[in-house]
């Protein structure tokens, strides 16, 4: 009996592995390296130099290159203080930066310098915005008419119906996912401004993701990586993947890697 019990134990902890082996990993937390502060080309040699890339190795990362990119990005520039590499309206300090890479979701906390898991499994599909309806606008198919026109009629003034030519145009760069090994998604909070109207809040917070954009499009230059900003994102598909709050607002995204 005690032979047959133990075979058990064993054959369960073999098993056990096996059944969860489709599964994706569990996410760790991450420590990064302290950034290396003397890297990297001269300032105005890197705007320069500075260009938007469309194409990447899928090679990933190195651990010290995406060190100092999240902390060029946004990381803490003055211990003493707390202050950041980017600025920010009121110090609010509202953008947060997830990182999307191969294995899962995580997001860069700047104090203790390291990744914070979120979302296990590979995201990256989930970051590119599908191309819009066309002239019926977002979420329209193309051709369609405006709510409560009755069926067969036309807007007045209407020209006259075309054959279709194919899907219209996305906006630059939209509808199609990056490979990037790195991929940054910029979330700026509104709740932390202290004052001001909504519309001023999300104002500052898309300001304050620009500056933290062009931190990272600088340093990329800088050390001959390639980036550049993205607009066109599944805002809604991220918020919910991300379980982010009505005050949380995707406004960017940044794929980074190494040129090919």
């Amino acid at each position: 009996m005690k032979a047959k019990a133990a075979l058990g134990l064993i054959l369960a902890a073999i098993c056990l592995p096996l059944a969860g082996g489709t599964q994706p990993q569990e996410l760790k937390l991450i420590q990064l390296n302290e950034p290396n502060k003397t890297r990297g080309l001269p300032l105005m040699q890197a705007l320069s130099v500075r260009a938007s890339v469309r194409d990447w190795s899928e090679k990933d990362l190195s651990l010290q290159d995406l060190s100092d990119l999240l902390w060029a990005a946004n990381g803490i520039n003055r211990p003493d203080s707390k202050k950041r590499t980017a600025s920010s309206a009121m110090n609010a300090q509202d953008v947060a930066i997830y990182v999307f890479m191969k294995d899962g979701v995580y997001l860069y906390d700047a104090a203790g310098q390291t990744l914070i898991p979120v979302v296990a499994g590979d995201q990256r599909s989930q970051i590119a915005m599908a191309r819009p309806g066309g002239p019926g606008g977002p979420g329209r198919p193309p051709g369609a008419k405006p709510e409560g026109m009755p069926p067969g009629a036309k807007p007045e003034g209407a020209p006259p119906e075309a054959k279709p030519q194919g899907p219209p145009p996305g906006p630059p760069g939209g509808g199609k996912p990056s490979r990037a090994p790195v991929q940054l998604v910029l979330v700026s909070d509104t709740s932390r401004f202290g004052g001001g109207t909504p519309e001023m809040k999300n104002e500052w917070g898309a300001i304050d993701t620009g500056i933290v954009s062009q931190n990272i499009s600088l340093f990329c230059a800088a050390t001959g990586l390639g980036t550049r900003p993205r607009a066109a994102i599944a805002k809604d598909k991220l918020k919910a993947l991300l379980k982010l709050t009505d005050t949380q607002h995707p406004f960017l995204e940044h794929p980074v890697g190494y040129m090919k």
